[in-house]
């Protein structure tokens, strides 16, 4: 299949799309997706139904699981606007129904279409799925060369971190993909910690994100403490620092004494399943190889403990 006009309902899928050359041929997309700047021009196909800018975690939490428990939905599709773009293609997923609209709605929406418009979902859960799923884009939009091209380089810088000597003895890391509740990363974040030299503490590989208590992370005691919460940049994650740093036993944490207590651009690099994510683990391992007051890479700083 060719497809020459694509509706990207997943900031991640047109991260992709764009970076394997088919950027031209995206019509539509979602209101998150933000990179690169040309997305930012295209219509815009969803809105959020919640309103949350500047709240705590915790009330943030309280209003999506109140929101999927009624069974609303997090997200509105405008569906005439997607008619009039006339899309041959749908890209979305059903990985997470935080993270985009649900996959429900987007195959009924297809169907009334009524032209056989495929909904091509993207399910990765670890870094060769992400380089899958580019190829499988490649191979749905008549971009396979610029997918093979992405997924060469994208290959090649994962090898060059694997491949450096890790710090011994390897770090035990918490990474923090919500702060209150605390959630520990899951899919590719733990494989992420293993490439990049660490060990994971709290997460497993391709498993998905999980609630967990503060108790296990002061059990767990990590060398290393890398803040990701879920769709915020850099100055909202360190601005959200203190609901971890203030919490009890923070202090007596071996990162907390030596301050290895870092704040990340998650939705840039480590939420998104996109071509960012090996900048995500090139980040980590300057993390992991770094102490304060050492400058960390762009999308990084350390949280004053």
């Amino acid at each position: 299949m060719s497809a020459v006009r694509i509706a990207s309902l997943l900031p991640s899928a047109t991260e992709l799309l764009f970076a394997i050359g088919a950027g031209d041929d995206v019509v539509g997309v979602t209101h998150e997706c933000d990179h690169p700047a040309a997305a930012r021009r295209l219509p815009v196909l969803t809105g959020n139904l919640l309103d949350h800018v500047g709240q705590p975690s915790a009330a943030v939490d309280r209003h999506i699981r109140a929101a999927l428990h009624q069974g609303s939905g997090l997200y509105a599709l405008d569906e005439e606007r997607l008619f009039g773009l006339r899309p041959d293609l749908i890209v979305t997923q059903e990985l997470c129904t935080v993270c985009a609209v649900a996959y429900t709605e987007v195959d009924r929406a297809a169907r009334r279409l009524g032209a056989d418009v495929p909904v091509l979902s993207l399910e990765p859960r670890s870094l060769d799925d992400i380089c899958a799923t580019a190829l499988a884009l490649g191979r749905a939009t008549g971009h396979g060369g610029g997918a093979d091209a992405l997924v060469s380089a994208m290959r090649g810088r994962i090898a060059a971190v694997e491949g450096r000597r890790p710090p011994d003895p390897r770090s035990g890391v918490v990474c923090i993909e919500w702060t209150d509740p605390i959630m520990a990363g899951g899919h590719w974040v733990p494989e992420m910690v293993r490439r990049a030299g660490g060990h994971d503490l709290c997460g497993h590989e391709g498993e998905p994100s999980h609630t967990i208590t503060w108790e296990e992370v002061v059990v767990a005691a990590p060398d290393v403490m890398v803040l990701m919460p879920c769709g915020h940049g850099l100055e909202r994650t360190l601005e959200l620092a203190t609901e971890v740093t203030e919490r009890p036993g923070f202090a007596s944490l071996p990162c907390a004494s030596t301050g290895r207590v870092a704040a990340v651009d998650g939705s840039a690099y480590f939420n998104r399943p996109g071509p960012r994510i090996v900048d995500g683990l090139e980040i980590l391992a300057a993390i992991l190889r770094s102490e304060p007051p050492a400058r960390l890479p762009d999308g990084a700083a350390w949280v004053p403990c």
